[in-house]
């Protein structure tokens, strides 16, 4: 590679960068929330409609860009071997959720940041990969194997996208997602969850609705009940409302957050059904699976189920209720699990069954990704730190996480940035998967810098 390709890349970005937020917006306008398959839309409208528009964006950068199936685009640089250096985004989102101050699927700037769903996670790094790739098309050199960019579909969702993906495709000797955090995220807890399903309910509750996401902590949730409201005291974060003759509203306003960093979160759905339970609103079977409900959503450590564990290795096991819905007398609640390598899918369902007993509820396990660890004295992880504390000037170091990435469904494979989680933010910039999402431009620019020189080192040894 050309030497003094520091400064090389300092001026392209000089030269791109409001065309590289032109085209972040592009795609931030876009609701590409997963929504019903149609025919080569496998998430659904308003994904594929995201999907379009990124290959197209590649194929103006120079690089040879295709759909496979609706599943997953692809856009290569082609080197001197077949053998490629992969990184993987996704251009799906989780819904916009409630407490916006602007329209989500409008991306606006103030005060030197983005605000729109998907600045974050995961079209602005998306894109950010993009003018990586770019930039070596433009800089002409022949490159010793292929740049590959893909661009998921169904990430927030299951990710079958990459199952799709790696089916019929080969498999990259190394890859990366700009889809967590800075420095190097070499390892991921393990996934587990499921639903608390309740007997079918009579009494007072009536309804029973929140959140937006299974992996979201929720920070809005409501429930109808039969009451009175002029009897009915008030309550933190709680609000109250007149629903009908002989019915109330109570809808509970939390703090919303991704479900692997519940730190500092307020759970709406605990807010009511709490409120519920201190105002005898509700009894009998009712009153016995709220209490349950409670019992579990109280911690997010999931102490209160027995299920509370960790390794040395990764930080300890969270447990996040993300949705509760209910229908037909029926409320299901669903949790999000991320854990160690110290328990166990059928260890924690012994003990999450045991809980929905208590409630007279029942527990319906989803399924289950294991924990991943790559060690980070690797070549290629080398490489990614070493160009981290390069441009930062900081003496990170690689670590291990909660979020689930694509990074687990690769054979060598991690996370890199581009969210600076040490960073102090404005109170008008919310986080991955909350109200008012938005990330630095600044750090957007320089995560372009970190990916277009470690991607160069990564040429060198790959």
């Amino acid at each position: 590679m050309t030497k003094d390709l520091a400064k090389l890349a300092d001026g392209f970005i000089a030269r791109n960068a409001d065309a590289l937020f032109a085209d972040i917006k592009r795609l931030v306008d876009i609701d590409s929330v997963q929504t019903e398959a149609k025919p080569g839309m496998p998430s659904g409208e308003g994904v594929a409609k995201a999907l379009d528009t990124a290959l197209g964006m590649a194929r103006e950068a120079g690089l040879e860009a295709r759909s496979l199936d609706g599943y997953m685009g692809i856009a290569d640089l082609p080197g001197e071997s077949e053998k490629q250096i992969a990184v993987i985004a996704h251009l799906d989102v989780v819904p916009a959720g409630n407490g916006w101050t602007g329209d989500p699927f409008c991306m606006e700037e103030k005060d030197g940041y983005i605000i729109g769903r998907g600045v974050a996670d995961d079209k602005g790094p998306a894109v950010t990969a993009l003018y990586a790739a770019k930039f070596f098309r433009e800089l002409g050199e022949p490159l010793p194997c292929t740049l590959r960019l893909l661009f998921g579909t169904s990430e927030e969702t299951g990710m079958e996208d990459v199952d799709y993906y790696l089916a019929r495709e080969p498999m990259p000797a190394f890859c990366f997602t700009p889809d967590g955090e800075f420095p190097v995220g070499c390892g991921e807890k393990g996934g587990y969850g499921g639903s608390f399903v309740s007997p079918k309910l009579t009494g007072a509750l009536v309804d029973f609705q929140g959140g937006v996401a299974v992996n979201a902590v929720p920070d809005r949730a409501y429930a109808v009940v039969k009451a009175c409201l002029a009897q009915l005291p008030a309550a933190e974060r709680i609000e109250l409302s007149a629903e009908g003759e002989g019915l109330v509203r109570v809808t509970g306003f939390g703090v919303s957050g991704h479900a692997s960093t519940p730190e500092g979160t307020v759970n709406a759905i605990l807010l009511v059904a709490s409120y519920l339970l201190d105002n005898g609103l509700v009894d009998g079977g009712t009153a016995k699976y709220l209490e349950m409900l409670r019992k579990l959503l109280c911690v997010t450590d999931g102490s209160t189920a027995g299920i509370d564990t960790s390794d040395g290795v990764f930080s300890p096991l969270t447990c996040v209720g993300g949705t509760v819905a209910m229908k037909d007398g029926v409320v299901t609640q669903t949790i999000d699990i991320r854990y160690p390598t110290s328990t166990t899918p059928e260890a924690m369902r012994e003990k999450l069954e045991a809980l929905a007993a208590e409630g007279g509820a029942s527990f319906v396990p989803s399924k289950s990704r294991k924990p991943f660890y790559i060690e980070p004295t690797s070549a290629p992880i080398r490489a990614l730190i070493d160009t981290y504390n390069e441009v930062t000037g900081k003496d990170a170091k690689p670590f291990t996480m909660g979020g689930g990435t694509y990074a687990r469904h690769f054979d060598c494979a991690v996370s890199f940035g581009m969210e600076e989680p040490g960073d102090p933010v404005p109170d008008f910039v919310g986080p991955m998967h909350g109200a008012n999402e938005g990330v630095s431009k600044a750090l957007v620019l320089r995560a372009l810098k970190i990916y277009i020189l470690a991607i160069a080192k990564l040429f060198d040894i790959i």
